[in-house]
């Protein structure tokens, strides 16, 4: 069997059976260098190139993290659910409540990816105290998992900022380059248009058609332990630290330094104290140590699989089966990465493995670049949403359920899985055939 898609079995066999990810890229990779022609040293090189690359990425996921710990000091998310609770009072604002809770959950969500880039950190934050708010507008927690599911997914898949730099620029257009195709000149909002697009129109189904109608739950009132007050002062320094950031990160390109800016602003103004500082920065690490740590794996994964040389042959014989059929190949390849992003749970990870064996491919069955960018693009993001092991889903599960009335599988993965995989499967097909 070619070494090459052994290695890719191995991994995924591994993730299903619940090893975990880093150790499954591991394996992964000494099964398919020994497999070929890669002696054990010349595979531990390899390996070891390969983590190297992804070095940068890590350390901009530990920075933001740290920032992200850094905010929730500033008692700014507490803040936002305080005034929600209060608008419970006047019976007659429930509707407009209820929109005003979406609307907010969504565009701190979004924001998270971006303006905000503090990822899934938000969630324990803000999501527990609002759960009260929720019960007693019969508001369907399902809708709420989709609603996160899109601010945490689209923004990096369609927009180079923050996290989207991260996963657009570092990892989508670097790994395809490394892989031989040329991409210098590729839009990469125009390539991830139309999959963004199927992501929009499943947000819409969920809110719209499937979870509009209320949900019963028991009213109970979760108590956050250690919240931090948020006075005028910390919600003026919050605010400006968090604009500075941004405007650094858009200037400079450089999230690392963004966040370390952020970080250093709220240390120096008391907001972080001094004495707290290491505590802080450490549990900003625990916070996207995991994410980061698999990044690194996959990174050296992807240089395996490119230097035991058979990359060249699984493609000419999976050409040879397409028969030159785009329709049929796209298709395909959107479904292995629907696959492998189901079993690591980390569309970042997905990518370095997936484009040592599709941009040959692609190549060679006629795409252009641009839908080449599109469908591996789509083809790494599709199982974000959905997947058990997805950071994205398992942390949407833990500040939904802190009150015990949200099922993981039922009314997290099951719900994404449909109005996201979905749509972006056919949106991800489609925009590779037209672009």
């Amino acid at each position: 069997m070619n070494a090459v898609l052994l290695a890719v079995l191995c991994m995924l066999i591994l993730s299903v059976m619940r090893v975990h990810v880093v150790i499954s890229l591991i394996i992964g990779s000494f099964v398919g260098g020994l497999c070929s022609d890669l002696t054990l040293k010349e595979t531990i090189d390899a390996f070891n190139t390969g983590i190297s690359n992804g070095a940068s990425i890590a350390l901009s996921y530990a920075l933001l993290g740290a920032f992200a710990v850094a905010i929730s000091r500033s008692g700014l998310p507490q803040a936002l659910a305080d005034i929600a609770i209060k608008q419970l009072k006047t019976p007659s604002k429930k509707n407009k409540i209820k929109w005003l809770l979406i609307i907010i959950i969504g565009l701190v969500s979004i924001s998270s990816q971006n303006v905000i880039p503090i990822h899934i950190a938000f969630i324990p934050l803000l999501i527990p105290p609002l759960l009260y708010v929720m019960s007693k507008l019969s508001l369907d927690r399902r809708m709420i998992a989709c609603v996160m599911a899109f601010g945490l997914i689209t923004p990096y898949m369609f927009l180079p900022i923050g996290f989207g730099n991260i996963f657009l620029e570092q990892i989508l257009l670097k790994n395809i380059s490394n892989a031989g195709l040329n991409v210098e000149h590729i839009n990469v909002m125009e390539a991830m248009a139309i999959p963004a697009l199927g992501m929009f129109i499943g947000l819409l189904i969920a809110i719209f058609f499937s979870y509009r109608k209320p949900r019963k739950y028991q009213e109970k009132m979760i108590e956050v332990k250690h919240a931090p007050e948020m006075t005028k002062r910390s919600l003026f320094i919050s605010i400006a630290t968090i604009i500075l950031s941004f405007v650094i990160q858009l200037y400079t390109g450089s999230m690392i330094l963004g966040a370390l800016i952020g970080f250093i602003c709220f240390l120096a103004t008391g907001i972080v104290k001094w004495d707290e500082a290491d505590n802080a920065f450490n549990d900003g690490l625990k916070m996207m140590a995991m994410i980061g740590f698999v990044m690194i794996s996959a990174q050296g994964f992807a240089e395996v699989l490119k230097q035991t040389n058979e990359i060249s042959t699984l493609v000419m014989h999976s050409a040879e089966i397409f028969g030159g059929n785009k329709v049929m190949a796209s298709f395909t390849l959107m479904v292995i990465g629907l696959i492998i992003t189901l079993g690591i749970g980390s569309s970042f990870s997905t990518v370095p493995i997936i484009a040592v064996i599709f941009v040959p491919l692609c190549v060679q069955l006629g795409f252009s670049p641009l839908a080449t960018v599109c469908l591996i693009g789509a083809s790494g993001a599709i199982g974000d949403a959905g997947a058990p092991p997805s950071d994205t889903i398992l942390a949407t599960t833990a500040g939904l359920n802190m009150d015990g009335q949200h099922d993981h599988i039922r009314d997290s993965v099951i719900p994404t899985f449909i109005h996201f995989n979905i749509p972006l499967l056919f949106a991800g097909w489609i925009g590779s055939l037209v672009l």
